[in-house]
């Protein structure tokens, strides 16, 4: 085995060279090295395959007929190994069998020995830059399914536990899931972990709200359309089905699909077949499908208000996601876990929370569960001006919990609020607005009733 350690070399790339013919490997590798690769040499398969296992490769250069592999084959043992690393299969009687196979088993390229020989460096800077692009991607891939993985889910309680195992046993599967619970309990976290720890984490997740459409435009939008379908539609365009092919596509608020859309959706699910908006012919997609739901799509079926069948077809799996009311014990958890997050969004130093601030937070009836915690400490970290949280913080609604007996104490809690957030916004009534979680005219009618001037 010859290698070169220089700091320049192991830059531009590492590269193996796999032949049993001993003059010509020693040749190939010294040309290479001239380049300023780091290279290495292997006679037999065997011996290639463990010094993969040993050293951070990037490009393999393999002669097809070794004493112990067929090169062609020995590409996709290679793969199994590192799927970041591209072959060049050398051969002294190229054939295009061996060609195509080389290429369908994942070859970067197949050549011939001497008649190519002004090719190989080229080609191998070539194959060097795409092993490297293959690296980012991978290590692009990895993070992606870390951030959205059941790691990701946060809380500690019995109750989300049941829901991530029940999610956990799931995912491994192709199996159609359905979600069901409370708007913000998080849906479409648990959708995203179920696809990126299953059998498609490497191919497309695809997220569609069907409360945000109309019929015919959600139409459109998941089946896609034919060139002159309807007036505007001058090219074909893909649906999202087409988009999430092989992957998995997110229905979030399957119950305000209407009844006709609900059964050419049945039709996927039975068979996985469409047709596209103006056509004629049928398309095929092979698609797994997480629906979510926070209605009881049972007794919505029974009311003729929802397809029983395809009720039945997406709820071969059911998880319930627990509201924060079921897990309290997690509040406070996921509300510093926020808490962090923000603070380094907005570059303030670290903050602690006071006792009512805490006490308040898990006594509150959240309706709109975890995405409305998640908004309420947002709006926490930009009022904040001291490191220490107190409740005079929070919205008004969090203290008429203890107030309600006392409406002037109320009210003087929502006008010292709305002064607060003003003061923030420099005046700006409508970031006012959207802050506090009220309309622009219900921010100007308390304005003027608690005589704020602004």
């Amino acid at each position: 085995m010859n290698h070169n350690t220089s700091k320049t070399k192991e830059m531009q790339g590492t590269v193996l060279i796999i032949d049993d013919e001993k003059k010509i490997c020693s040749l190939l590798a010294r040309i290479i090295e001239l380049e300023g690769f780091q290279v290495f040499q292997a006679s037999t398969g065997k011996e290639g395959l463990k010094i993969l296992k040993m050293e951070e490769i990037l490009v393999v250069l393999s002669d097809v007929k070794l004493p112990d592999y067929n090169g062609v084959e020995l590409v996709a043992e290679i793969k199994k190994i590192n799927p970041v690393i591209e072959v060049i299969n050398l051969t002294a009687f190229g054939t295009i069998a061996d060609g195509v196979k080389a290429m369908r088993n994942g070859a970067f390229d197949y050549i011939t020995k001497g008649d190519d020989n002004d090719k190989i460096i080229p080609l191998v800077y070539k194959a060097i830059d795409k092993a490297k692009l293959n690296a980012r991607v991978f290590e692009l891939e990895k993070r992606i399914v870390k951030k959205y993985n059941f790691e990701a889910i946060l809380g500690k309680s019995t109750a989300i536990k049941v829901a991530i195992s029940l999610a956990q046993k799931v995912a491994a599967t192709n199996t159609t899931v359905l979600l069901l619970g409370e708007t913000g309990t998080g849906k479409e976290v648990f959708a995203q972990a179920i696809h990126y720890e299953g059998p498609r984490k490497l191919k497309p997740f695809v997220a569609v709200n069907c409360s945000g459409f109309n019929s015919e435009l959600l139409e459109s939008e998941l089946f896609g359309y034919k060139a002159g379908a309807f007036t505007g539609a001058a090219k074909d365009k893909k649906g999202l089905l087409e988009e999430a092919n092989n992957g998995t596509i997110f229905l979030d608020e399957i119950g305000e699909m209407s009844l006709d859309l609900q059964a050419k959706l049945l039709r996927v699910l039975e068979n996985q077949t469409y047709i596209k908006v103006g056509d004629t012919q049928t398309s095929q997609v092979n698609v797994r499908i997480i629906a979510a739901t926070n209605r009881d799509l049972k007794t919505e079926a029974e009311a003729g208000r929802f397809r029983l069948d395809l009720f039945y077809r997406l709820s071969i799996f059911s998880i319930e996601l627990p509201p924060l009311t079921q897990r309290r014990e997690d509040i406070l958890p996921i509300a510093m876990h926020y808490l962090t997050e923000f603070t380094a969004k907005v570059n303030k130093p670290d903050f602690s929370i006071d006792k009512e601030f805490g006490k308040l937070l898990t006594s509150y009836n959240w309706k709109g569960n975890i995405r409305e915690l998640k908004n309420v400490m947002e709006r926490v970290v930009i009022l904040a001006d001291d490191n220490l949280i107190t409740s005079n913080l929070l919205p008004y609604e969090f203290h008429n919990q203890t107030t309600a007996a006392d409406p002037m104490n109320m009210q003087t809690v929502e006008r010292q609020h709305i002064i607060k957030v003003l003061q923030f916004t420099k005046g700006n009534k409508t970031e006012t607005a959207r802050l506090l979680g009220i309309g622009l005219t219900t921010l100007y009618r308390k304005i003027e009733e608690y005589h704020i001037e602004s």
